[in-house]
């Protein structure tokens, strides 16, 4: 068995395609093809479904995939554990982000990159909770910062990174722009412009709406942060932020930011790493720059003083 072998197998399952896989892993489909079939003869099992094209794995195929995804991170993670006893950390340290926390990712990477210069960073972001979770169990991500809700299922690990509060940014003219706070009744009430519904950033203030006793009802939904800015510039709509977004937009001209209340209520944003030994130096080395960050108070030092001059 070769670790190629097992790197085409997990393409293979990602892409769901055979051609897609080929490329992804710089080969040409027929010598991708026949090594997973090697594979199988070694394995004695059949791994893929095949027909006229691919149908997906076989229930073998799939709890191999999960031991090829292992065997593979453990190399990576010998690699890598390696090379920082030799010469200091070097690789990339891939991290998962959910769209709400975008703001304050960079919080973290930078004292990240400062303290490890030979390491690059790939920030994945506007992804789903339940994907980061899942490509960090499956080691495509070396760690995610998402929600850390009360039933976050077991086998990860995590360090709390601040509290997700929200804003409501509107326009500069609207009335309820000159108050020093807003409720969440009083925003259901505006032409709002939110994430669509199947993102967990919603949900989270949908959830929040329900609490106040309302329930929003809005006329444009996006999957992108621009686009509610976007629309909020127009001056005919409103939308709840996060506040961690102020550190990158601030308060753009002609809009303002008004803090939420009834409900007052913050969320828990987190980073969460596999549960496992020994595990990535990359996720090692980013929980300990993790625990040793204050974001809270990164984030309400830039946020008070964008929202002092909105």
């Amino acid at each position: 068995m070769l670790f190629r072998q097992l790197e085409y197998l997990v393409a293979l399952s990602r892409e769901r395609h055979f051609a897609r896989a080929a490329q992804a892993c710089y080969v040409s489909q027929p010598a991708l093809s026949e090594a997973i079939r090697k594979l199988e003869e070694e394995l004695d099992v059949p791994l893929v479904r095949r027909g006229r094209k691919y149908e997906g794995l076989t229930p073998e195929g799939e709890r191999i995939v999960v031991w090829a995804q292992r065997i593979l991170a453990d190399r990576d993670a010998l690699k890598d554990e390696v090379s920082a006893l030799r010469t200091g950390l070097s690789g990339t340290l891939r991290v998962g982000v959910i769209p709400t926390a975008t703001g304050a990712v960079s919080l973290l990477t930078s004292p990240f990159c400062t303290a490890h210069p030979l390491v690059g960073v790939e920030v994945r972001a506007d992804l789903q909770h339940e994907d980061i979770l899942r490509q960090v169990q499956n080691f495509e991500f070396d760690a995610g910062i998402t929600y850390l809700h009360k039933d976050l299922p077991e086998g990860f690990r995590t360090v709390p990174l601040y509290q997700e509060r929200y804003v409501l940014l509107t326009g500069a003219a609207d009335n309820v722009g000159h108050r020093a706070t807003a409720t969440w009744s009083q925003a259901s009430r505006l032409p709002l412009c939110l994430l669509t519904g199947n993102m967990q950033g919603r949900r989270v203030l949908d959830e929040l709406f329900a609490e106040a006793g309302v329930r929003p009802s809005p006329r444009v939904e996006t999957d992108s942060v621009a686009t509610l800015f976007a629309h909020v510039r127009t001056g005919q709509w409103a939308t709840v932020v996060p506040q961690a977004w102020l550190h990158v937009f601030g308060i753009p001209h002609g809009m303002r930011a008004v803090p939420l209340v009834e409900p007052a209520r913050a969320v828990r944003v987190g980073l969460v790493t596999a549960a496992r030994e020994p595990g990535s130096v990359m996720a090692r080395a980013l929980t300990d720059i993790a625990r040793r960050t204050d974001l809270t108070a990164g984030l309400e030092r830039l946020s008070g003083t964008w929202a002092s001059q909105g």
